[in-house]
């Protein structure tokens, strides 16, 4: 499969600032964002009716072409042990329903906190002695959203325990800390103005249920990572590294807050 996985930022720069802007300048106080306990709204919730049936429509929707390729990846064997994914986990359709619902979580070997990228990583290199796919490369991209695929529809189901709870704390912290040139932080948008236009766009609650995703801005599939690389890069501030401590803690701070959010992947986000 031929694919156009990567483009630049630049021509976008100035946009991503002026969205920004756009935020501070309508920040205004708001009261929780899952008030009454109910699940915070799914991105899906804030598109265009059109664009949500694209998304509902396997035919039609274009992320389901990494499906296709994952769903090959995964019967396909590979590195020096000669084995599949299939060939230890069978049929993904039972195996990994629900898998993806439950991630990131913390891996009791090694105490590290792993997305589900970084569990496909490991298998490969601990099972497969494959060389681990690169962040955000088509394999990995088509292989995450194969295994999230099966568990669309699934409620995430993120637990907090011992092991978890200083990630969890850190990627509140950065929740909730302003940060950039812009002096942002994720929940002045995502919080205080989710639901609120911005531009031709409606503000969502930051929910990743739905990733990897396609985003037309990307006219590609693309990570949780990615997308909140762009957000650091809109409001000024560090870019941390894909599968960094730091990314790997909000998604799971993410993935707290959206407890109950059912899985959407491969969702269409604008």
């Amino acid at each position: 499969m031929s694919v156009a996985m990567k483009q630049t930022v630049s021509g976008r720069a100035s946009h991503s600032a002026l969205a920004a802007f756009f935020c501070v300048a309508a920040v205004v106080a708001a009261g929780p964002a899952s008030a009454g306990g109910e699940p915070l709204p799914s991105g899906t919730s804030f598109l265009t009716q059109s664009l949500q049936a694209q998304q509902s429509d396997e035919a039609t929707n274009p992320g389901m072409l990494w499906i296709s390729e994952g769903a090959l990846i995964w019967q396909t064997p590979d590195g020096a042990s000669g084995a599949s994914c299939a060939t230890c986990h069978g049929d993904a359709g039972t195996s990994m329903k629900g898998v993806a619902a439950s991630y990131p979580k913390v891996y009791g070997k090694t105490g590290e906190l792993l997305n589900l990228e970084k569990r496909i990583n490991l298998c490969r290199t601990s099972q497969q002695n494959a060389e681990p796919y690169a962040y955000e490369s088509d394999p990995l991209l088509a292989l995450t959203a194969f295994i999230a695929r099966q568990s669309l529809g699934q409620p995430i189901n993120v637990q907090i325990d011992d092991a978890s709870r200083a990630f969890y704390e850190r990627g509140k912290a950065m929740f909730y800390r302003r940060q950039g040139q812009l002096n942002l932080s994720c929940a002045q948008c995502h919080e205080a103005l989710a639901g609120k236009q911005l531009r031709g766009d409606t503000i969502s609650y930051g929910v990743g249920n739905g990733y990897p995703a396609y985003r037309l801005e990307w006219q590609t599939l693309g990570s949780l990572h990615r997308r909140l690389r762009s957000c650091s890069y809109g409001v000024r501030a560090r870019r941390f590294e894909f599968g960094s401590p730091e990314y790997l803690s909000l998604e799971l701070f993410l993935a707290v807050r959206a407890q109950g959010v059912p899985v959407e992947t491969p969702a269409i986000r604008r």
